[in-house]
């Protein structure tokens, strides 16, 4: 069965179907048999690292949260958190950080897992927590009685288990043992507990290897053939546990340790284990591991010899650092033809394609059989090595690149035969997919990699670009007679536009499927919104990397029907559980939530009068001075490669291509840079200010001889909060009118986007969709790095109220100076329509000639707008959902109808 059915496959009462274990954060994590090795980040346990500990300590929580960050950068899926330490008062110290989390969504968008030996930790953890998380662990050592009190109190408060190998007669060490303990809790959880069995994670005991003693050889066997006993004997369980115990004799040797961990996952995965603890800087690829040490350490793992640890300590002492060797001679170009081509597409190599197909076309009957033949079984080695996590998404765009060369080159020999013989055969492909940025929405990066990716898997695409309003996909459909259409959105307002779409589809009788995608977009709300209005398939996309598994499940004739039903299942079982959680928050009124307001001694506050008020230009800025402030993290993401830099670079999985991806933009940067390709132009004002009426900001500014007062409306968040947190909004952060103090606010608007469009373009001519992708996300780099440029002249030079700041550009990253920078759209203000309020003042489109979209997306693309917020107690939060009171109250105070002001708030509004 193929990856995408198993995943949305229907669950019957019976146990037949695999069950999956369904975690979430902020965003769901559904771990299937298909899924690839769940990896759980451990540096945030007290335990596993010791700046974690010194950190929480010191009671450096603020600090500690970087700890956790790096981790979910760092590609981890779920987050354990311990505080088990005798000097830390570890119940007080888990809801503490766990709270924290809450309010960091780039944290909280993975699962927790509430990790401590101690049930009242344990529970405290699960009082406070959101999402559906993994508490780590329990064990029979204490008892059945004491285990199913635990297992039926961690089921109440809805959460998944770790049960570890572990009775009263103590730990599960060799294989009987291991099956024993696993069957005895997986009965007692399911039959006594009523625990769900897809909620169980059996740990069955990683123990070291190659110690030299008798009684550990069989240590890493004894775990695998349990685990394959375990798969197939306990259905639907997962299995994990801490990968880095199995090397433990080999401290000090990285090379040998790395080899150890790729070969135990290797053969454990094979097995059945889906998840686990291990530090992805200590594995190698286990194809890349020197063939010697690969049969030295197998031996070991897999108890092959009886003298394999004495081989292999003897072996280590000549392992003392990885050597990559990097080939650069032109050897493959005595290969034979097929593989010449195939070597080209899978390394992005252009330079030879055309002298090769030329080849191929001397020897082909027609010059479709070129494509059809060398070039499709090229792209099938490309296609192969992507899904199964042996190329990157930059790869396989440069595939692309080559691909479209050599079809270019061909297409007007396949234009001549086609004139000598008319009835002749065309290339058949895949299916036709029309993909489209929604109306009113501008950026199209991740909609032009999914291009790319079904382009490089046959498939034809009819790509319609941007603000595509909605009648153009659905005439473009019909006449195009698509297979499947493809919506892509990054502003909320193109949230409703892809509601509007699934409606008019249904409308008009379309049975196409519906993909949807986009950085705004998620899982959620394609369930609970789009989903109910098109009877047909709908899908959530994530990344690009799923869009070929997906479309090719949708469109295949004999297993497509039942994918798709399977969908519409899983949907309907996802939003009905979507709305059970959340009608189990609480929910302040608007009256109540601003009498919990955030409150600042104004009358002690120092407030520091800008150097330079009203509207400032800046036409022309030289991009050489951006360089420094570019955080690439978010570039690298945009390629599908995740990772924090310049960590990524060095990583074991993706550093190879993160570096040549890297090399690749800074050639181009340079580039534009030195020939000026690209315009950076700015507006920005620093106005009097004061908040009035709890939530609004009256900002006066002067026209000709004449005052003119405008007014910036905030939301403010309503979730219930513990005693002693506030409900925020941004007014809470600039002086009241009634404290008789004057405060300032700024406002802003840069873009670096002017020229994208074009050098794009003049890429696509060429046919090289890597270098049209590549300036739209160097612009995107750019346009955030002048908006952190500005800011910090903004603090130091016109405002002036940070003068002594000396801040490193990772410092400005980790956001570590004086007052905030929001923008509308964001979590704090998630309201677009206070964009019209910035243009109107700073008269952006006019003295910048940045304009908003009827959908208030900011045209060019590359560009960003916001506020400036001075004051040190200000800081950055998420309205998160509001109740429909202050939807009524918003729209009376921006004086527009209910209807309005819903549609631009409807994804903060609680169902």
């Amino acid at each position: 069965m193929n990856r995408q059915t198993k995943t949305a496959e229907v669950i019957p009462e019976a146990d037949t179907a695999f069950r999956p274990l369904k975690l979430s954060g902020l965003e769901p994590l559904v771990i299937t048999p298909e899924s690839n090795f769940i990896n759980v980040g451990e540096r945030t346990n007290v335990a596993g690292s010791k700046k974690f500990l010194r950190l929480i300590k010191e009671e450096k929580y603020e600090e500690a949260l970087s700890v956790a960050r790096d981790q979910v950068e760092g590609g981890a899926q779920i987050l354990d958190v311990n505080m088990d330490d005798g000097l830390i008062d570890g119940k007080e110290a888990m809801v503490k950080f766990l709270n924290l989390i809450v309010a960091e969504p780039d944290i909280a968008r993975i699962p927790i897992m509430i990790d401590s030996s101690k049930w009242e930790i344990i529970e405290a953890g699960l009082q406070v927590v959101q999402g559906k998380c993994v508490v780590n662990s329990i064990s029979l050592k204490e008892g059945e009685k004491e285990f199913l009190s635990q297992a039926k109190k961690i089921k109440r408060y809805g959460a998944a288990v770790v049960v570890m190998a572990f009775d009263e007669k103590g730990q599960a060490d060799n294989y009987e043992r291991r099956i024993e303990i696993a069957k005895r809790s997986y009965d007692l959880l399911t039959q006594k507990a009523g625990f769900p069995p897809e909620d169980i994670i059996l740990d069955l005991n990683i123990f070291p290897v190659g110690t030299g003693m008798e009684e550990h050889r069989r240590n890493a066997v004894d775990y695998i053939e349990a685990t394959r006993w375990a798969r197939q004997n306990l259905p639907h369980v997962s299995l994990s546990g801490g990968v880095s115990n199995v090397s433990f004799s080999f401290r000090g040797n990285d090379p040998v340790r790395e080899a150890m961990h790729s070969v135990f996952l290797y053969h454990a995965i094979q097995a059945g284990m889906n998840m686990g603890i291990v530090n992805p800087s200590l594995l190698e690829v286990y194809d890349n591991i020197p063939q010697e040490l690969l049969e030295h350490v197998e031996d070991v793992i897999l108890n092959r010899r009886e003298d394999a640890t004495e081989r292999l300590l003897h072996f280590a002492e000549t392992v003392t650092g990885t050597q990559k060797v990097q080939k650069t001679d032109l050897s493959w170009r005595d290969k034979p033809l097929q593989e010449r081509i195939t070597h080209a597409l899978v390394k992005g190599i252009d330079a030879f394609i055309e002298q090769d197909v030329e080849e191929a076309r001397r020897q082909a009957e027609k010059p479709l059989e070129v494509i059809e033949g060398p070039l499709m079984t090229g792209m099938n080695v490309v296609g192969d090595l992507f899904g199964s996590g042996k190329m990157f998404l930059p790869q396989v765009v440069k595939s692309a690149r080559v691909m479209k060369k050599a079809v270019a080159y061909l297409l007007p020999y396949i234009e001549e035969e086609k004139l000598a013989n008319p009835s002749g055969r065309s290339r058949e492909n895949a299916g036709k997919i029309l993909l489209a940025t929604v109306k009113g929405d501008v950026h199209d990066i991740g909609k032009n990699i999914v291009s790319v990716v079904l382009a490089c898997n046959n498939y034809e695409i009819i790509d319609l670009g941007v603000m595509v309003p909605p009648q153009k996909i659905i005439e473009t459909a019909k006449a195009e007679n698509v297979d499947a259409i493809g919506l892509s959105g990054l502003i909320t307002p193109s949230l409703d536009e892809m509601v509007f779409l699934a409606k008019e589809m249904e409308r008009q009788q379309f049975s196409v499927p519906l993909l949807i995608g986009g950085a705004t977009t998620s899982k959620a709300h394609t369930a609970v919104k789009i989903d109910p209005q098109y009877q047909h398939a709908v899908v959530h996309i994530h990344d690009a990397s799923r869009a070929v598994t997906v479309v090719g499940d949708l469109l295949k004739e004999k297993s497509a029907s039942k994918f798709k039903a399977d969908l519409k299942t899983e949907y309907d079982h996802f939003r009905k559980n979507f709305l059970k959680r959340s009608t189990r928050k609480s929910y302040l009124s608007i009256e109540e939530a601003r009498k919990n307001k955030f409150i600042i001694d104004w009358e002690n506050s120092l407030l520091i009068p800008p150097n330079k008020t009203g509207i400032q230009i800046i036409e022309d800025l030289d991009l050489k001075k951006l360089e420094k402030y570019i955080d690439w993290t978010p570039f690298f993401r945009s390629w599908d490669l995740h990772g924090r830099f310049p960590e990524i670079l060095q990583n074991e999985k993706v550093g190879t291509q993160a570096s040549a991806l890297f090399h690749d933009a800074q050639e181009l940067l340079e580039k534009v840079v030195e020939e000026k390709l690209l315009q950076a132009k700015a507006v920005f004002g620093i106005f009097p200010a004061n908040s009035i009426n709890d939530d609004d900001i009256e900002l006066v500014s002067s026209e000709t001889s004449r005052e003119k007062k405008s007014i910036l409306r905030t939301l403010r968040q309503q979730l219930k909060k513990h005693e002693g947190k506030p409900n925020f909004a941004l007014a809470d952060f600039i002086a009241p009118k009634e404290s008789g103090r004057q405060d300032h606010l700024g406002l802003f608007c840069v873009s670096t986007g002017f020229g994208t469009e074009e050098l794009a373009k003049k890429f696509e001519t060429k046919h090289d969709d890597y270098n049209s992708i590549m300036i739209k996300a160097l612009a995107d780099r750019l346009a955030e790095a002048f908006a952190e440029y500005l800011h910090e002249r903004v603090r130091k030079d016109y405002w002036g109220y940070a003068l002594e700041e000396n801040l490193s550009n990772e410092e400005l990253i980790k956001e570590h100076y004086k007052g905030i920078r929001p923008a509308p759209g964001y979590p704090a203000c998630p309201d677009h329509l206070e964009k019209k309020t910035i243009w109107e003042l700073l008269k952006v489109e006019e003295n910048i000639g940045v304009k908003l979209t009827e959908s208030l997306a900011m045209w060019p693309a590359a560009s960003v707008s916001g506020y400036y917020f001075s004051h040190p107690e200000a800081r950055y939060f998420g309205v998160g959902k509001i109740k429909e009171d202050q939807v009524q109250d918003f729209a009376r105070r921006k004086e527009i109808s209910f209807e309005e002001a819903e549609k631009w708030l409807r994804p903060n509004i609680a169902d």
